[in-house]
């Protein structure tokens, strides 16, 4: 609240015409259309970034697009103040001129820093909707700004920085707590509520961690969601919660959550390494389904059975585990 507090005393002392985007920007503008040549020669459209740096980066204190009621930065004065800097009506734009950069160079040098200090001091890898938030906003800023790709440093580092956020709630957030199946046979006590709570945690990650795809390589991703979570945690607490519907219904959540991109250049019946434990898990599943189902064991017929069968089917067909799939006991 300090900070905000003095937001607006921060150029209380800067003579007028340097006090805001505005004044700055109608002084250049008249030296450019003034004298051309020497605003050229000066390299100002490579100086003003740099220029308008304090002016944005303190509009933009307050700034987080994690939160629901966070304004659009291209709907803020500064933004509105300098879309068209530069530039008159019907006139032509030379191609050469670095003005055209000014927005982009902005969104480089003050918004994607600012969105690396969300990312790692703000941001939840937990929270859908933040997460959500997130992507989104760097979606948009991929889109309509080419200085937003790979090669560029800042956007390196907001990637960066977005992987070690991930990193550091997959090590310091998650836990899978192992029971004995038969405390966890019990639905409502302490133990089991805990256990599949945990469960659906680490099931709620895996989505969030793949809803970076497409920003980040597919390989770090499948590190990641795959490596770092899948195989690592979900696995396990699904070998160890039985076999039941609401078992099948977490594979499905799961698989639901797989871009299917990743699916479709596979060659011959197998699906990719990481998924194979998922796949050998879901055929153990339909195994004890069909077994238990012909003896009656449990609470649904043989009916019930080859339903559940057919849906793990479907979810090995979805993982291209077709070796797996044409194998199940129907």
């Amino acid at each position: 609240e300090s900070i905000l507090s003095g937001q607006e005393r921060v150029f209380e002392d800067v003579v007028e015409d340097f006090s805001e985007v505005d004044s700055v920007r109608e002084r250049f503008e008249d030296w450019k259309q003034t004298y051309k040549d020497t605003y050229q020669d000066a390299y100002i459209g490579l100086c003003l970034p740099k220029l308008l740096n304090p002016y944005i980066r303190l509009s933009l204190i307050n700034w987080n697009p994690l939160e629901a009621d966070c304004m659009d930065f291209e709907d803020t004065k500064w933004f509105d103040t300098l879309v068209f800097y530069g530039f008159k009506l019907q006139e032509t734009i030379a191609k050469d001129d670095d003005d055209i950069r000014l927005l982009p160079s902005i969104v480089e040098k003050v918004v994607l820093p600012k969105l690396s200090v969300i990312a790692e001091s703000v941001w939840d890898p937990l929270s859908t909707t933040q997460t959500s938030r997130l992507v989104n906003v760097i979606s948009k800023l991929g889109r309509d700004y080419p200085c937003i790709q790979a090669n560029n440093k800042a956007t390196q580092h907001l990637l960066n920085v977005i992987v070690r956020r991930i990193r550091k709630t997959l090590e310091d957030d998650v836990f899978m707590p192992l029971y004995p199946k038969s405390v966890l046979e019990n639905r409502s006590s302490n133990a089991s509520v805990f256990f599949h709570r945990q469960l659906w945690v680490c099931i709620k990650l895996l989505g969030n961690i793949l809803s970076w795809h497409g920003i980040l390589s597919n390989q770090m991703l499948r590190s990641l969601s795959l490596d770092g979570l899948l195989n690592r945690y979900i696995i396990l607490g699904l070998c160890n919660s039985g076999v039941n519907k609401e078992t099948i219904q977490k594979c499905q959540s799961i698989i639901s959550t797989f871009p299917k991109e990743w699916f479709e250049d596979l060659e011959d019946d197998k699906t990719m390494p990481q998924l194979e434990n998922l796949g050998r898990f879901l055929v153990s599943v339909a195994r004890t389904l069909y077994s238990e189902g012909q003896q009656n064991k449990r609470d649904f017929d043989k009916k019930d059975s080859r339903d559940f069968i057919k849906q793990i089917s479907k979810m090995l067909v979805n993982i291209h585990a077709m070796e797996y799939a044409v194998n199940l006991p129907m």
